[in-house]
């Protein structure tokens, strides 16, 4: 069922919301400069929390 982000531990459920048969796409690699390093980290903490929770 529906995980309410906000509810979950750092605010992140991880669930997919894509059809099953569908491949998570990567549509912006941010470059390690400036600003978007930061954001960079934050993508791939996101992607860490979401293997861990998906199993």
């Amino acid at each position: 069922g529906y995980k309410y982000d906000h509810d979950q531990p750092d605010a992140f459920s991880g669930q997919n919301y894509f059809p099953d048969d569908m491949g998570r796409e990567t549509y912006y690699d941010p470059p390690e400069r400036g600003f978007e390093r930061d954001i960079k980290k934050r993508l791939e903490w996101w992607a860490r929390l979401r293997r861990e929770r998906q199993g």
